[in-house]
């Protein structure tokens, strides 16, 4: 096996701080009397039950910004500034924003700020449903381009380049203020970002990526690099994903050589943002972000890399299943790992590795699932996950899903009849999903994950998308 140690970022590491950790530390050893929110005063007043689940201590730090030298998150200052200066030098940015409604928060922002009624913006078909929200709320409006597909698994592909620059081209007018796209996709199909960064300053408009899945790229070289060092604007990255923070914790990024208003997106979180910010939730952002930089989290991230190489060795050696992988054409992250087996659908497969094996996956398709190579998985996880698989692929499942006619990740080009912001304020009414064909849709319908749109304001639903609608009686539609 490959010593864990290898190809470990040899830079000193010196002393890696955390700010808003040993701000929160300091609080705790230092107790006052509270008289402020939250109301529960340090979880004397909690549900006892609750109390015991999740222990005293971490409810003694539960509070908010502006109380205990913490710091305050708008304007940032104090801890919570320091932690944020920690974090964009470790990811290379310029300024680094802490999120705490996820990536949602970062892309409804970016759009908010940076975009406005009228224009036009190039966005992947397979991009989240926050952007589309920020779309309806800033009232501009996406073009459309739609990746590869990868037909054998029902899945989008990369953007390449000429894709963009094709748009551009037509675009005579100079309508299009902006380029945004999703890398890497859900399933860790990488985009050649580089490329794309050039044909945006090519014509001169900012690049702006949905890097919510790709944030350990800049801390390990077998991973792709990330967009902030290919030229990209502005980069959202959800840290609660893969990177090691609390739920709905993100990071927002502004490049060294951005042409972006960065004071302006300050102002829009600003507006988006509680204003009793959680410390818990901020200070898992700095420990994460300290985790990663640490001679510990560098080898947390290297071991990822190592097991999920070790697995894709496995699933190899396994007849009737398959996985995505970079040998097919395009790359893909390794830690990502998506598979199928012959015979059964990917929803069928999730139920027998959670029911008869108890494994969770990240998440199952009508193909197949998708696997993720954490930092806190073990060796041992992995070698049981990879014996229940062959178990499986060796035995006589039966699967009549195929019968429901049912399909999840929306592999279509929406028609568009209206803006998605005219569509979504219109006047409305709610009808049968059967009788919703030649109707335009007024609702974002996205399943989560991957919170890829089936319907958006403003597209014409037609019988195409009735196979990704099985859970849905009813459809909002513009009256």
């Amino acid at each position: 096996m490959e010593n864990i140690q290898q190809n470990i970022n040899t830079k000193e590491l010196i002393e890696i701080k955390a700010p808003i950790v040993e701000a929160l530390k300091q609080a705790y050893e230092n107790p006052t009397y509270q008289f402020h929110i939250p109301g529960h005063t340090k979880g004397k007043a909690v549900f006892k039950d609750f109390r015991k689940l999740i222990g005293e201590k971490a409810l003694s730090i539960d509070t908010t910004d502006e109380f205990d030298n913490l710091g305050t998150l708008h304007p940032a200052t104090g801890p919570i500034k320091e932690a944020q200066e920690l974090a964009a030098e470790a990811f290379g940015a310029k300024k680094t924003f802490f999120l705490l409604n996820g990536s949602t928060a970062g892309n409804l922002a970016i759009a908010m700020a940076l975009t406005k009624k009228g224009q036009k913006i190039i966005v992947n078909r397979n991009c989240h449903r926050s952007i589309l929200t920020g779309l309806m709320i800033s009232g501009a409006e996406p073009i459309w381009v739609c990746p590869s597909r990868i037909e054998d698994w029902s899945i989008w592909g990369n953007i390449e380049a000429w894709q963009i620059e094709e748009i551009l081209e037509k675009d005579t007018k100079r309508e299009i203020s902006m380029v945004w796209i999703t890398n890497p996709t859900y399933e860790g199909v990488v985009s050649d970002v580089k490329s794309i960064s050039v044909v945006c300053r090519k014509y001169g408009v900012p690049l702006v990526v949905d890097e919510a899945h790709g944030c350990l790229w800049n801390f390990n070289k077998h991973l792709p690099e990330t967009a902030l060092k290919l030229g990209a604007d502005a980069v959202v990255h959800s840290l609660h994903k893969t990177g090691g923070s609390m739920s709905q914790t993100s990071m927002l990024h502004i490049s060294k050589d951005s042409i972006l208003d960065e004071r302006a997106v300050e102002k829009a979180l600003k507006l988006l943002h509680t204003t009793s910010p959680s410390l818990i939730l901020l200070g898992s952002l700095d420990a994460a972000r300290a985790n990663l930089q640490s001679k510990n989290g560098q080898k947390l991230i290297q071991r990822a890399v190592l097991n999920a190489k070790y697995l894709r060795r496995r699933l190899d050696e396994i007849p009737n299943l398959h996985q995505l992988k970079s040998d097919f054409g395009y790359k893909t992250d390794v830690t990502k790992v998506f598979i199928k087996i012959d015979g059964l659908s990917g929803k069928r497969l999730e139920s027998i590795l959670e029911i008869d094996y108890n494994i969770e996956v990240e998440s199952a398709s009508d193909i197949g699932v998708l696997i993720l190579c954490n930092l806190g998985n073990k060796r041992s996880d992995f070698k049981y996950l990879a014996d229940c698989l062959e178990k499986i692929a060796q035995g006589h499942h039966k699967d009549i899903y195929y019968l429901e006619k049912r399909k999840h990740m929306p592999m279509l080009e929406p028609q568009i009849k209206m803006s998605l912001r005219e569509a979504f304020y219109s006047e409305k009414e709610t009808i049968r999903k059967d009788e919703a064909i030649g109707r335009i849709s007024a609702e974002v319908v996205a399943e989560c994950p991957p919170g890829i749109s089936i319907l958006l304001p403003g597209e014409l639903i037609t019988e195409e998308h009735l196979p990704y609608l099985n859970d849905y009686e009813t459809l909002e539609v513009v009256k």
